[in-house]
Protein backbone atom coordinates (compact mmCIF):
# COMPACT_ATOMS: atom_id res chain seq x y z
CA UNK A 1 0.00 0.00 0.00
CA UNK A 2 1.31 2.80 -0.85
CA UNK A 3 3.14 5.18 2.20
CA UNK A 4 0.99 9.08 1.16
CA UNK A 5 -2.17 6.96 0.73
CA UNK A 6 -1.89 5.03 4.20
CA UNK A 7 -0.50 8.69 5.80
CA UNK A 8 -3.57 10.60 4.57
CA UNK A 9 -5.41 7.89 5.27
CA UNK A 10 -4.18 8.44 9.31
CA UNK A 11 -4.58 12.51 8.73
CA UNK A 12 -8.55 12.05 7.83
CA UNK A 13 -9.24 9.39 10.56
CA UNK A 14 -7.79 11.95 12.85
CA UNK A 15 -10.03 14.70 11.52
CA UNK A 16 -12.76 12.94 11.35
CA UNK A 17 -12.69 11.57 15.08
CA UNK A 18 -12.61 15.06 16.17
CA UNK A 19 -16.47 15.34 15.44
CA UNK A 20 -16.71 11.74 16.92
CA UNK A 21 -16.58 9.65 13.36
CA UNK A 22 -14.87 6.34 13.20
CA UNK A 23 -13.56 6.12 9.41
CA UNK A 24 -12.46 2.02 10.05
CA UNK A 25 -16.02 1.19 11.49
CA UNK A 26 -17.30 3.02 8.18
CA UNK A 27 -15.15 1.41 5.60
CA UNK A 28 -15.98 -2.01 7.62
CA UNK A 29 -19.96 -1.22 6.99
CA UNK A 30 -18.92 0.29 3.17
CA UNK A 31 -17.20 -3.17 2.50
CA UNK A 32 -20.57 -5.49 3.39
CA UNK A 33 -23.11 -3.18 0.60
CA UNK A 34 -23.38 -5.36 -2.41
CA UNK A 35 -24.32 -2.51 -5.62
CA UNK A 36 -26.09 -4.83 -8.23
CA UNK A 37 -24.38 -3.94 -11.40
CA UNK A 38 -26.28 -4.20 -14.80
CA UNK A 39 -25.55 -5.96 -17.76
CA UNK A 40 -27.00 -4.09 -20.54
CA UNK A 41 -24.42 -1.22 -19.86
CA UNK A 42 -22.00 -3.51 -22.06
CA UNK A 43 -24.15 -4.08 -24.77
CA UNK A 44 -26.40 -1.30 -25.32
CA UNK A 45 -29.45 -3.22 -24.04
CA UNK A 46 -29.38 -5.84 -26.88
CA UNK A 47 -29.21 -8.90 -25.23
CA UNK A 48 -28.74 -12.32 -27.14
CA UNK A 49 -32.04 -13.78 -27.45
CA UNK A 50 -32.48 -11.54 -30.94
CA UNK A 51 -29.00 -9.51 -31.20
CA UNK A 52 -30.00 -8.27 -34.43
CA UNK A 53 -33.50 -6.98 -32.91
CA UNK A 54 -34.17 -3.06 -32.48
CA UNK A 55 -35.46 -1.49 -29.13
CA UNK A 56 -38.69 -1.02 -28.40
CA UNK A 57 -40.82 -0.20 -25.99
CA UNK A 58 -38.94 3.64 -24.17
CA UNK A 59 -36.01 2.21 -24.70
CA UNK A 60 -33.18 3.84 -26.58
CA UNK A 61 -29.36 3.95 -26.50
CA UNK A 62 -27.55 6.58 -27.86
CA UNK A 63 -23.83 6.22 -29.35
CA UNK A 64 -21.14 4.27 -31.62
CA UNK A 65 -18.89 3.77 -29.31
CA UNK A 66 -16.59 1.21 -30.79
CA UNK A 67 -16.06 -2.60 -28.33
CA UNK A 68 -19.39 -3.35 -27.50
CA UNK A 69 -19.74 -7.08 -26.47
CA UNK A 70 -21.56 -9.55 -28.79
CA UNK A 71 -21.35 -12.97 -27.06
CA UNK A 72 -21.77 -13.57 -23.07
CA UNK A 73 -18.04 -14.12 -23.27
CA UNK A 74 -17.55 -11.14 -24.18
CA UNK A 75 -19.61 -9.41 -22.13
CA UNK A 76 -18.67 -11.84 -18.96
CA UNK A 77 -14.90 -10.55 -19.59
CA UNK A 78 -15.75 -7.13 -20.13
CA UNK A 79 -17.84 -7.22 -16.52
CA UNK A 80 -14.16 -9.14 -14.69
CA UNK A 81 -12.40 -6.22 -16.30
CA UNK A 82 -15.26 -3.64 -14.68
CA UNK A 83 -15.56 -5.49 -11.34
CA UNK A 84 -11.49 -6.05 -11.03
CA UNK A 85 -11.48 -1.73 -10.70
CA UNK A 86 -14.43 -1.87 -8.17
CA UNK A 87 -13.64 -2.39 -4.81
CA UNK A 88 -15.80 -5.06 -3.19
CA UNK A 89 -17.79 -7.82 -4.16
CA UNK A 90 -20.94 -7.07 -5.50
CA UNK A 91 -23.73 -8.63 -8.04
CA UNK A 92 -24.66 -8.62 -11.38
CA UNK A 93 -28.32 -7.97 -12.75
CA UNK A 94 -29.05 -9.69 -15.59
CA UNK A 95 -32.20 -8.99 -17.93
CA UNK A 96 -33.90 -11.94 -19.41
CA UNK A 97 -32.41 -11.35 -23.01
CA UNK A 98 -29.19 -12.49 -22.14
CA UNK A 99 -29.49 -16.05 -22.20
CA UNK A 100 -26.31 -18.14 -22.90
CA UNK A 101 -27.52 -21.18 -25.18
CA UNK A 102 -27.44 -22.55 -28.31
CA UNK A 103 -31.02 -23.44 -28.31
CA UNK A 104 -33.33 -21.86 -30.02
CA UNK A 105 -35.49 -20.30 -27.15
CA UNK A 106 -38.27 -17.80 -27.09
CA UNK A 107 -39.12 -15.57 -23.61
CA UNK A 108 -42.39 -17.85 -23.03
CA UNK A 109 -39.88 -20.76 -23.32
CA UNK A 110 -36.95 -20.03 -21.31
CA UNK A 111 -35.84 -22.03 -18.13
CA UNK A 112 -32.68 -22.15 -16.05
CA UNK A 113 -30.28 -24.21 -18.08
CA UNK A 114 -30.39 -20.69 -20.54
CA UNK A 115 -28.58 -19.32 -17.57
CA UNK A 116 -26.90 -21.89 -15.99
CA UNK A 117 -22.90 -20.53 -17.51
CA UNK A 118 -23.96 -17.50 -16.05
CA UNK A 119 -24.15 -18.98 -12.72
CA UNK A 120 -20.94 -21.11 -12.72
CA UNK A 121 -18.94 -18.25 -14.01
CA UNK A 122 -20.97 -15.93 -11.13
CA UNK A 123 -19.93 -18.71 -8.75
CA UNK A 124 -15.98 -18.67 -9.88
CA UNK A 125 -16.53 -14.41 -9.37
CA UNK A 126 -17.66 -14.59 -5.86
CA UNK A 127 -20.86 -12.20 -7.13
CA UNK A 128 -24.52 -12.82 -6.65
CA UNK A 129 -27.21 -12.85 -9.57
CA UNK A 130 -29.96 -10.93 -9.82
CA UNK A 131 -32.93 -10.56 -12.59
CA UNK A 132 -35.00 -8.69 -14.70
CA UNK A 133 -38.05 -10.17 -17.14
CA UNK A 134 -37.87 -8.38 -20.65
CA UNK A 135 -41.04 -6.76 -21.33
CA UNK A 136 -39.71 -4.96 -24.37
CA UNK A 137 -37.91 -5.09 -27.71
CA UNK A 138 -39.85 -8.39 -29.10
CA UNK A 139 -42.42 -9.03 -31.37
CA UNK A 140 -44.95 -9.82 -29.02
CA UNK A 141 -45.02 -6.48 -27.61
CA UNK A 142 -47.87 -5.34 -29.44
CA UNK A 143 -49.11 -1.81 -29.94
CA UNK A 144 -47.31 -0.46 -26.65
CA UNK A 145 -48.41 -3.02 -24.59
CA UNK A 146 -47.90 -6.77 -23.15
CA UNK A 147 -49.38 -7.50 -19.86
CA UNK A 148 -51.67 -4.58 -19.96
CA UNK A 149 -52.95 -6.02 -23.50
CA UNK A 150 -56.91 -6.62 -24.42
CA UNK A 151 -55.92 -9.32 -26.24
CA UNK A 152 -55.79 -12.27 -23.84
CA UNK A 153 -53.10 -14.22 -26.78
CA UNK A 154 -50.79 -11.82 -26.00
CA UNK A 155 -50.94 -10.98 -22.07
CA UNK A 156 -50.64 -15.53 -22.08
CA UNK A 157 -47.35 -15.09 -23.54
CA UNK A 158 -45.81 -12.59 -20.93
CA UNK A 159 -47.73 -14.29 -18.30
CA UNK A 160 -45.47 -17.19 -18.96
CA UNK A 161 -42.32 -15.14 -19.80
CA UNK A 162 -43.31 -13.76 -15.94
CA UNK A 163 -43.54 -17.00 -14.35
CA UNK A 164 -40.55 -18.86 -16.12
CA UNK A 165 -38.78 -15.55 -14.81
CA UNK A 166 -39.80 -16.47 -11.58
CA UNK A 167 -38.34 -19.71 -11.43
CA UNK A 168 -34.82 -18.38 -12.91
CA UNK A 169 -34.66 -16.05 -10.31
CA UNK A 170 -34.80 -18.85 -7.61
CA UNK A 171 -32.76 -20.62 -9.24
CA UNK A 172 -30.17 -17.99 -9.48
CA UNK A 173 -30.26 -17.49 -5.61
CA UNK A 174 -30.76 -21.03 -4.51
CA UNK A 175 -27.34 -21.99 -6.42
CA UNK A 176 -25.39 -18.86 -4.96
CA UNK A 177 -26.82 -18.75 -1.97
CA UNK A 178 -27.54 -15.07 -2.32
CA UNK A 179 -31.17 -13.53 -2.50
CA UNK A 180 -31.50 -12.73 -6.29
CA UNK A 181 -34.18 -9.80 -6.56
CA UNK A 182 -36.31 -10.18 -9.29
CA UNK A 183 -37.74 -6.63 -10.94
CA UNK A 184 -40.34 -6.69 -13.19
CA UNK A 185 -40.97 -3.44 -15.85
CA UNK A 186 -43.00 -3.19 -18.31
CA UNK A 187 -43.60 -0.33 -20.78
CA UNK A 188 -47.34 -0.36 -21.83
CA UNK A 189 -48.73 3.08 -22.31
CA UNK A 190 -49.98 5.38 -25.05
CA UNK A 191 -48.40 8.28 -27.20
CA UNK A 192 -51.52 10.24 -26.63
CA UNK A 193 -54.06 10.73 -24.44
CA UNK A 194 -56.31 7.86 -23.92
CA UNK A 195 -60.10 7.80 -22.90
CA UNK A 196 -59.79 4.26 -20.59
CA UNK A 197 -57.19 4.83 -18.22
CA UNK A 198 -58.65 2.20 -15.59
CA UNK A 199 -59.20 -0.95 -18.26
CA UNK A 200 -55.63 -1.30 -18.87
CA UNK A 201 -54.04 -1.17 -15.09
CA UNK A 202 -57.18 -3.84 -14.18
CA UNK A 203 -55.28 -5.93 -16.51
CA UNK A 204 -52.02 -5.34 -15.64
CA UNK A 205 -52.96 -5.80 -11.89
CA UNK A 206 -54.67 -9.64 -13.18
CA UNK A 207 -51.73 -10.24 -15.06
CA UNK A 208 -49.45 -9.87 -12.64
CA UNK A 209 -52.07 -11.48 -10.06
CA UNK A 210 -51.48 -14.37 -12.29
CA UNK A 211 -47.50 -14.43 -12.61
CA UNK A 212 -46.91 -14.50 -8.77
CA UNK A 213 -49.76 -17.08 -8.00
CA UNK A 214 -47.58 -20.06 -6.81
CA UNK A 215 -45.49 -18.95 -3.57
CA UNK A 216 -41.77 -18.88 -3.77
CA UNK A 217 -38.83 -19.48 -0.88
CA UNK A 218 -37.99 -15.96 -0.20
CA UNK A 219 -34.56 -16.42 0.98
CA UNK A 220 -33.66 -17.61 -2.86
CA UNK A 221 -35.76 -14.68 -4.38
CA UNK A 222 -38.00 -11.82 -3.96
CA UNK A 223 -39.70 -9.42 -6.47
CA UNK A 224 -40.04 -6.32 -6.77
CA UNK A 225 -42.02 -3.60 -9.27
CA UNK A 226 -40.83 -0.81 -11.26
CA UNK A 227 -42.52 2.47 -12.00
CA UNK A 228 -42.05 5.09 -14.78
CA UNK A 229 -43.72 8.09 -16.23
CA UNK A 230 -43.13 8.00 -19.87
CA UNK A 231 -41.44 6.57 -22.54
CA UNK A 232 -40.63 6.85 -26.18
CA UNK A 233 -44.16 5.87 -27.63
CA UNK A 234 -45.57 6.00 -24.01
CA UNK A 235 -45.40 10.00 -23.68
CA UNK A 236 -49.02 10.73 -22.40
CA UNK A 237 -49.90 7.64 -20.58
CA UNK A 238 -48.23 4.82 -19.11
CA UNK A 239 -50.13 1.82 -17.53
CA UNK A 240 -47.67 1.05 -14.57
CA UNK A 241 -47.62 4.62 -12.91
CA UNK A 242 -45.77 5.01 -9.80
CA UNK A 243 -49.15 5.34 -7.70
CA UNK A 244 -50.06 1.72 -9.32
CA UNK A 245 -47.03 0.00 -8.11
CA UNK A 246 -47.14 2.18 -4.90
CA UNK A 247 -50.24 0.70 -4.39
CA UNK A 248 -49.56 -2.96 -6.28
CA UNK A 249 -46.31 -3.51 -4.24
CA UNK A 250 -47.88 -2.89 -0.89
CA UNK A 251 -51.43 -4.60 -1.43
CA UNK A 252 -49.07 -7.55 -2.58
CA UNK A 253 -46.03 -7.44 -0.26
CA UNK A 254 -43.71 -6.88 -2.43
CA UNK A 255 -40.79 -4.97 -3.20
CA UNK A 256 -41.17 -1.40 -4.52
CA UNK A 257 -37.87 -0.01 -7.20
CA UNK A 258 -37.53 3.21 -7.67
CA UNK A 259 -35.79 4.45 -10.20
CA UNK A 260 -34.36 8.07 -10.39
CA UNK A 261 -35.59 9.14 -13.81
CA UNK A 262 -38.91 7.57 -13.60
CA UNK A 263 -40.25 10.23 -12.52
CA UNK A 264 -41.34 14.30 -13.28
CA UNK A 265 -37.76 16.08 -14.13
CA UNK A 266 -38.09 18.05 -10.74
CA UNK A 267 -39.16 15.26 -8.77
CA UNK A 268 -36.38 12.68 -6.48
CA UNK A 269 -36.78 9.69 -5.30
CA UNK A 270 -34.72 10.52 -2.02
CA UNK A 271 -37.39 12.21 -0.80
CA UNK A 272 -39.41 9.01 -1.17
CA UNK A 273 -37.36 6.99 0.56
CA UNK A 274 -38.37 7.16 3.97
CA UNK A 275 -42.18 7.45 3.41
CA UNK A 276 -41.95 4.04 1.46
CA UNK A 277 -39.57 2.60 4.47
CA UNK A 278 -42.29 3.04 6.63
CA UNK A 279 -45.02 0.77 4.67
CA UNK A 280 -42.83 -1.14 2.32
CA UNK A 281 -41.54 -4.42 2.44
CA UNK A 282 -37.85 -3.17 0.83
CA UNK A 283 -37.07 -1.26 -1.98
CA UNK A 284 -34.93 -1.50 -4.94
CA UNK A 285 -33.34 1.50 -6.02
CA UNK A 286 -32.31 1.91 -9.92
CA UNK A 287 -29.49 4.43 -9.10
CA UNK A 288 -29.65 6.82 -12.44
CA UNK A 289 -28.92 10.33 -13.58
CA UNK A 290 -31.82 11.78 -16.26
CA UNK A 291 -30.78 14.30 -18.55
CA UNK A 292 -34.63 15.93 -19.15
CA UNK A 293 -36.15 12.37 -19.49
CA UNK A 294 -35.40 9.05 -18.49
CA UNK A 295 -32.02 8.80 -20.73
CA UNK A 296 -29.95 6.81 -18.07
CA UNK A 297 -26.90 8.62 -18.41
CA UNK A 298 -24.01 7.31 -16.22
CA UNK A 299 -23.91 8.06 -12.47
CA UNK A 300 -22.37 11.03 -11.37
CA UNK A 301 -21.30 12.06 -8.28
CA UNK A 302 -24.24 14.99 -8.40
CA UNK A 303 -26.56 16.29 -5.32
CA UNK A 304 -29.27 13.98 -5.56
CA UNK A 305 -26.83 10.92 -5.79
CA UNK A 306 -25.79 12.53 -2.48
CA UNK A 307 -29.38 12.66 -0.94
CA UNK A 308 -29.95 8.80 -1.91
CA UNK A 309 -26.90 7.91 -0.24
CA UNK A 310 -27.80 10.09 2.97
CA UNK A 311 -31.33 9.07 3.21
CA UNK A 312 -30.58 5.38 3.62
CA UNK A 313 -27.98 5.93 5.94
CA UNK A 314 -29.34 8.49 8.26
CA UNK A 315 -32.43 6.10 8.40
CA UNK A 316 -30.45 2.64 9.00
CA UNK A 317 -32.40 1.55 5.85
CA UNK A 318 -29.27 -0.42 4.15
CA UNK A 319 -30.98 -3.84 5.52
CA UNK A 320 -34.16 -2.98 3.77
CA UNK A 321 -32.58 -1.43 0.62
CA UNK A 322 -31.48 -3.30 -2.62
CA UNK A 323 -29.17 -0.70 -4.23
CA UNK A 324 -29.06 -1.40 -8.07
CA UNK A 325 -27.84 0.67 -11.37
CA UNK A 326 -29.46 1.10 -14.23
CA UNK A 327 -27.67 3.27 -17.15
CA UNK A 328 -26.21 2.85 -20.98
CA UNK A 329 -24.29 5.07 -22.21
CA UNK A 330 -23.30 4.11 -26.11
CA UNK A 331 -20.86 7.64 -26.83
CA UNK A 332 -17.95 6.03 -24.18
CA UNK A 333 -15.93 3.13 -22.97
CA UNK A 334 -18.77 1.01 -21.84
CA UNK A 335 -16.07 -0.35 -18.94
CA UNK A 336 -15.36 3.12 -17.84
CA UNK A 337 -19.32 3.76 -17.59
CA UNK A 338 -19.63 0.64 -15.27
CA UNK A 339 -16.98 1.75 -13.30
CA UNK A 340 -17.63 5.45 -13.15
CA UNK A 341 -20.86 4.81 -11.82
CA UNK A 342 -20.35 2.12 -9.23
CA UNK A 343 -17.07 3.36 -7.96
CA UNK A 344 -19.29 7.07 -7.92
CA UNK A 345 -22.55 4.98 -5.87
CA UNK A 346 -19.85 3.44 -3.40
CA UNK A 347 -18.28 7.09 -2.84
CA UNK A 348 -21.55 9.19 -2.20
CA UNK A 349 -22.72 6.02 0.26
CA UNK A 350 -19.15 6.21 1.98
CA UNK A 351 -19.44 9.96 2.56
CA UNK A 352 -22.68 9.31 3.91
CA UNK A 353 -21.43 7.08 6.41
CA UNK A 354 -18.67 9.22 7.57
CA UNK A 355 -21.42 12.00 9.07
CA UNK A 356 -21.97 11.93 12.62
CA UNK A 357 -25.38 11.05 12.65
CA UNK A 358 -26.79 10.79 15.63
CA UNK A 359 -25.44 14.42 16.60
CA UNK A 360 -26.87 15.76 13.53
CA UNK A 361 -30.37 14.40 14.36
CA UNK A 362 -30.05 15.52 18.27
CA UNK A 363 -28.76 19.46 16.98
CA UNK A 364 -31.94 19.30 14.78
CA UNK A 365 -34.54 17.46 17.77
CA UNK A 366 -33.51 20.41 19.58
CA UNK A 367 -34.18 23.00 16.62
CA UNK A 368 -30.37 24.08 16.42
CA UNK A 369 -30.25 24.74 12.80
CA UNK A 370 -27.58 26.76 12.83
CA UNK A 371 -25.49 23.89 14.26
CA UNK A 372 -26.55 21.59 11.55
CA UNK A 373 -26.16 24.01 8.85
CA UNK A 374 -22.55 24.41 9.95
CA UNK A 375 -21.85 20.97 10.47
CA UNK A 376 -23.19 19.69 6.79
CA UNK A 377 -22.08 22.58 4.94
CA UNK A 378 -18.20 21.80 7.07
CA UNK A 379 -18.28 18.35 6.29
CA UNK A 380 -18.52 18.95 2.40
CA UNK A 381 -14.74 20.09 3.02
CA UNK A 382 -13.79 16.78 4.59
CA UNK A 383 -11.03 14.67 3.51
CA UNK A 384 -13.61 11.71 2.38
CA UNK A 385 -10.95 11.23 -0.86
CA UNK A 386 -8.40 9.97 1.51
CA UNK A 387 -10.82 7.63 3.43
CA UNK A 388 -11.67 6.19 -0.44
CA UNK A 389 -8.23 6.04 -1.36
CA UNK A 390 -7.38 3.88 1.33
CA UNK A 391 -10.64 1.80 1.01
CA UNK A 392 -9.34 0.95 -2.68
CA UNK A 393 -6.36 -0.04 -1.75
CA UNK A 394 -7.29 -1.96 0.77
CA UNK A 395 -9.40 -4.08 -2.00
CA UNK A 396 -6.53 -4.03 -4.37
CA UNK A 397 -8.30 -2.14 -6.88
CA UNK A 398 -6.72 0.85 -8.51
CA UNK A 399 -7.04 4.48 -6.20
CA UNK A 400 -7.69 8.48 -7.86
CA UNK A 401 -7.04 8.07 -11.55
CA UNK A 402 -4.97 5.22 -11.64
CA UNK A 403 -8.17 2.91 -13.23
CA UNK A 404 -7.82 4.84 -16.37
CA UNK A 405 -5.06 3.67 -17.86
CA UNK A 406 -6.03 -0.25 -17.35
CA UNK A 407 -9.17 0.69 -18.70
CA UNK A 408 -7.23 2.29 -22.09
CA UNK A 409 -4.80 -0.78 -22.05
CA UNK A 410 -8.16 -3.30 -22.34
CA UNK A 411 -9.59 -1.56 -24.83
CA UNK A 412 -6.49 -1.32 -26.95
CA UNK A 413 -5.56 -5.05 -26.29
CA UNK A 414 -9.43 -6.40 -26.55
CA UNK A 415 -11.99 -4.13 -27.66
CA UNK A 416 -10.35 -2.29 -30.64
CA UNK A 417 -10.06 -6.15 -32.22
CA UNK A 418 -14.27 -6.04 -32.12
CA UNK A 419 -15.59 -5.36 -35.65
Amino acid sequence: MSKTIEERYQEAKARYAEIGVDTDQALKQLQKIKISMHCWQGDDVTGFLNPDGELTGGIMATGNYPGAARTPDELRKDLEKAYSLIPGKHKLNLHAIYLDTDEPVDLDQIEPKHYSKWVEWAKEQGIGLDFNPTFFSHPMMKDGYTLAHPDQAVREFWIEHGKRSRKIAAYFGEALQQTCINNFWMPDGMKDNPIDRLAPRKRLMDSLDEIFTETLNEAYTQEAVESKLFGLGAEAYTVGSHEFYMGYGLTRDKLICLDAGHFHPTEVISNKLSSLALFSKGIMLHVSRPVRWDSDHVVIMDDELQEIANEIVRNQLLEKTNIGLDFFDATINRIAAWVIGTRNTQKALLKALLEPVEELKEMELAFDFTSRLVYTEELKDFPYGDVWNYFCCQNNVPAGLDWLEEVRTYEKNVLSARS
